[in-house]
């Protein structure tokens, strides 16, 4: 397939007060799955569609396997696109819709009907290539859609939120099948989705994108444990990283100390957060890494704290248990929780955060300091 490589990729509308895309630096593997995510407006399509040559690119250099795709046309660069709304012929059967790539391309009929009834076999489609769109349902359509691009046989496979319009069971259905489909094409992708989910079960590697700017390169279990800022570590994980303000004192040991709790430093982050000496930070935990010290004494915890349950909301074999130190009542946080274990409004409980799992990020710039 294909390897690709983004340098300096700057992208600014005519009018624009700042670039849609920002200094735009990717390396991609040949066979990689790669995803695209961030909120709306981070500019995750645009850069898809630069890749594809439907947006022209002001400054940078794109490469498709080593070599330079600025001025090429979209026809030229040897890629495939699956867009949001499938855009399929509604006139044509699910075979032309299939074949028209390749009948542009001049390819013999007899070759067009074998590549599209092979690939009509490996989507399950086989016994729709008859049918219209209209007659068809959206999991149906988006099949027809990727098929069409797969007859191809391009260098490039890109992505452009392709099961937003699904139902929730289709989504998870069609997110296996072309992680399937991947595999077996040994294809190179490029996938763009808001949802934070469908990026860390299906990408290899994932780029997390905010106002333009590449914020981490990683993949999905990095970005979980090791975000590099605090953007990061607020998007990546649902329910998100719960962050708390605070100050580093050092006395005789370095200690966060906010209006909420405060707690010792662990002895190997000593070192590290020593120089944040009077500086303000945030203290990052997530949900997965908070326990009850009273059901959960098995874990090295740090120094236990006090807090108040404000809300429980099961979701099966997990509740997220939403508290409150106890002092504040502004801020609300969240930690997960076996069902097992039935919390009430108002209790007063003991939790502790996994002593390993410990992040903070300098206030000032949201990197991470450790």
């Amino acid at each position: 397939m294909a390897t690709i490589e983004i340098s300096h990729l700057k992208k600014i509308y005519p009018n624009a007060k700042e670039a849609t895309i920002k200094d735009a630096n990717l390396a991609i593997n040949d066979k990689e799955f790669i995803v695209l995510v961030g909120p709306s407006g981070c500019g995750k399509s645009t850069l898809l569609r630069m890749i594809a040559g439907l947006e022209d690119i002001t400054d940078g250099e794109l490469k498709i396997d080593e070599q330079r795709m600025n001025e090429f046309s979209p026809k030229d660069r040897d890629i495939a696109m699956v867009f949001q709304n499938y855009a399929l012929y509604p006139h044509m059967t699910v075979f032309e819709n299939m074949a028209f790539g390749l009948k542009l391309r001049k390819v013999p009929k007899k070759e067009i009907k074998e590549k599209v009834e092979k690939v009509a076999e490996i989507l399950g489609i086989t016994h729709l290539l008859d049918r219209r769109p209209k007659d068809m349902s959206g999991g149906q359509r988006q099949r027809v859609a990727i098929g069409r691009a797969i007859v191809r046989n391009p260098k490039v496979f890109l992505f452009d939120e392709p099961l937003s319009n699904l139902d929730a069971a289709l989504r998870v259905q069609m997110r296996s099948e072309i992680k399937k489909l991947h595999k077996q094409l040994e294809a190179t992708i490029v996938y763009v989705t808001h949802d934070q989910i469908e990026a860390m079960t299906m990408g290899d590697r994932i780029v997390v994108l905010k106002d333009g700017n590449v914020m981490q390169f990683d993949t999905p279990m990095n970005l979980f444990n090791n975000p590099t800022n605090k953007f990061v570590a607020g998007f990546i994980g649902s329910p998100s990283m719960n962050f708390l303000e605070g100050k580093i004192l050092v006395e005789e040991e370095a200690k966060f100390i906010s209006k909420d709790l405060e707690f010792s430093i662990p002895k190997d982050m000593q070192p590290s957060m020593k120089s944040y000496e009077g500086k303000s930070v945030y203290f990052g935990f997530r949900p997965e890494y908070i326990y009850d010290k009273a059901i959960e004494n098995q874990k090295r915890l740090s120094q236990t704290m006090m807090a108040l349950v404000e809300n429980v909301e099961p979701i099966g074999s997990e509740s997220f248990v939403y508290f409150r130190f106890k002092g504040n009542p502004k801020e609300l946080f969240c930690f997960r929780s076996n069902s097992e274990h039935q919390y009430k409004v108002d209790e007063e409980i003991e939790i502790g955060v996994d002593i390993d799992r410990l992040r903070f990020f300098d206030k000032e710039t949201e990197e991470r300091v450790f």
